[in-house]
């Protein structure tokens, strides 16, 4: 009869060296360290989550590549956001805009009101218009620089951004006003 499981030749080298004391005792240590309960390992993931967004969120406020979020990651989208970064945008005073409009609405006096009226569809047509504009400079940018790329939704993601104020947009500004992108 054989056996069907194969003896190893005692004399036959195994094909990784013996480690050391030190090695073994480390790893045996590291065994010994994973969670033993459901409670330690929730505890433990909290923690590599909450580190994982530490380091997200320092990626955000100086840029770095590595640890952008997925939706911010990728050239298609850096090009996106040095494109608005470089230049004034009407959207992005609507916020100030809008909170002297409500203001001026608030009021009783009734030329006031209508003034504020008119201001809101004044802003609007303006954001539009100049949103259009933008939409167009970058996909002609974005087709010329990466032909190749997927560019799916990087002209609504720099239309967003520039509807945020300069001093408030993450991942923060790299390029100056004025610069090229």
């Amino acid at each position: 009869m054989t056996d069907s499981t194969q003896t190893r030749d005692p004399q036959a080298p195994k094909g990784r060296p013996t480690p050391k004391r030190s090695e073994a005792q480390s790893q045996r240590r590291s065994v010994a360290n994973t969670p033993t309960t459901r409670k330690e390992a929730a505890k433990r993931q909290r923690s590599d989550r909450r580190a994982h967004m530490e380091k997200q969120r320092q990626a955000l406020a100086s840029g770095d590549e590595r640890y952008l979020p997925a939706r911010d990651k990728g050239p298609v989208r850096k090009l996106a956001r040095d494109f608005i970064d470089s230049r004034f945008c009407i959207a992005e005073f609507f916020l100030p805009l809008a909170v002297v409009i409500l203001v001026l609405s608030m009021v009783r006096i009734g030329q006031l009101q209508n003034v504020a009226l008119l201001m809101w569809l004044f802003v609007i047509v303006l954001i539009v218009v100049d949103s259009v504009g933008v939409a167009i400079r970058l996909k002609k940018q974005l087709n010329a620089r990466f032909p190749d790329e997927p560019k799916r939704g990087a002209v609504a993601y720099a239309l967003m951004r520039s509807l945020q104020m300069r001093r408030l947009r993450l991942p923060k500004p790299q390029v100056k006003r004025g610069e090229r992108p």
